[in-house]
């Protein structure tokens, strides 16, 4: 993560003097579940399951778990060298997909309808969905799903999506992140980063996409095997990386700004990023000492 911050210029008055660390903020991840983890100890408000209808916490895959803390891990296991974006954001868990990090669209619009029935007792103010459709999904379900995450928006949730992990040929942008109102998020190019694979625009309606890119490749998180192994932090690489990356930023930006709306964080997230030859796609690469400024 010591990686991640530098290039997107986490280390800036706020983050360090100021204190602004996500705090009175909370963010609900649709992912494959989450497991403890010290790192997100005391900060996870709770957990729903829409695949296999348990009531404890769990993550069978380690997908969740490592966006999880990307977004809002605290770095305790590693002091503070791991840490996320947000470390005192809080979470809701939205478990959609399997061990094999596949869902249904019913579920993933299970674990949606959830977020909007319960969005106002969490204070759910960020939703990150690391979540994409593959290509030739039905006509029907791709709208259902655009629709349910613009449900969500208008509620005044910020919706981070990933772009996913069908690119780099153009139009290649997964459902939802399609949406023209949510966030989508693609990975940044880096040296030495052969064959990337983050989704890109434009969509099918001619619209510009990914609106922001952030580092996604080989980053390390929390580890959702840690009690077994003993191992904190693994590395996964992708589009899924990226976009809890944005999430924190949101979760910073509205911790900062608590009055704010999603489509503040969204303006002033075009006016923050930085646009060079890694971040060519849509605004560029988030900067988050431009977007507390």
């Amino acid at each position: 993560m010591n990686r991640v911050k530098q290039q997107i210029h986490y280390r800036c008055a706020d983050t360090m003097q100021g204190n602004i660390k996500g705090q009175n903020v909370t963010a609900a991840i649709l992912d494959t579940g989450m497991a403890a983890h010290p790192d997100l100890n005391g900060r996870i408000l709770a957990f729903y399951d829409c695949v296999n209808r348990r009531h404890g916490m769990y993550d069978d895959s380690g997908h969740g778990t490592h966006v999880g803390g990307i977004l809002a891990g605290d770095g305790r296991l590693s002091k503070g060298a791991y840490g996320g974006i947000a470390p005192k954001a809080e979470l809701v868990i939205v478990k959609v997909l399997d061990s094999k990090g596949e869902g249904s669209v019913e579920q993933i619009l299970k674990g949606i309808q959830w977020i909007e029935d319960n969005h106002e007792h969490y204070n759910i103010r960020v939703a990150n969905v690391s979540v994409g459709a593959k290509k030739g999904l039905d006509e029907k379900k791709e709208r259902d799903l655009i629709e349910a995450v613009e449900v969500l928006w208008d509620l005044g949730i910020t919706v981070v999506v990933s772009a996913g992990n069908q690119g780099p040929e153009s139009g290649s942008i997964a459902v939802p992140g399609n949406s023209r109102k949510v966030i989508t998020v693609g990975a940044l190019d880096e040296p030495g980063v052969k064959d990337g694979c983050s989704g890109v625009g434009p969509t099918d309606y001619c619209i510009v996409k990914p609106e922001l890119v952030a580092p996604g490749y080989h980053v390390s998180s929390c580890n959702s095997r840690y009690f077994k192994t003993k191992i904190p932090y693994v590395r996964k690489s992708g589009t899924s990386m990226a976009t809890p990356v944005v999430s924190g930023a949101a979760a910073l930006f509205l911790s900062k700004y608590p009055q704010a709306k999603n489509v503040d964080v969204k303006l002033k997230l075009r006016e923050a990023c930085e646009c060079e030859e890694e971040a060519r796609q849509g605004w560029g690469c988030l900067r988050i000492d431009r977007l507390l400024e």
